[in-house]
């Protein structure tokens, strides 16, 4: 017998149930490492709550680029704008200056690196 598939509304709610629960452990976990991490570095309650809420905010951070990637078909699945360009873009822009020359003073450093 062939296996059925499941609706498209089952994977849904288990994509939300996976973003939750990665949500609720990087949120403790990084709060617990911003904790430890204060207590060790830090005398003043403010600069230690700070800490802590550092670690809250990247915990955070942190599962909401992973739990994006559950959801690929999503208004705000993919951002508008990327720190690191995909590796598409950096090959098309290697390609793009691949037959530009070198200045002229780069290629004398060149020129002087080879002799020595």
């Amino acid at each position: 017998m062939g296996e059925m598939e499941r609706p498209p509304q089952l994977d849904y709610a288990q994509n939300w149930d996976a973003a939750m629960d990665l949500t609720l452990r990087r949120f403790v976990y990084g709060s617990l490492s911003g904790a430890a991490s204060a207590l060790l570095l830090f005398r003043s309650p403010t600069t230690r709550w700070a800490a802590v809420a550092f670690g809250a905010g990247a915990g955070i951070g942190s599962a909401c680029t992973d739990s994006f990637k559950l959801f690929p078909d999503t208004v705000g699945a993919t951002f508008p704008f990327s720190l690191m360009p995909s590796r598409s873009v950096a090959r098309d822009v290697q390609s793009r200056h691949a037959d530009t020359p070198e200045p002229k003073h780069v290629q004398e450093l060149l020129i002087q690196e080879a002799q020595a």
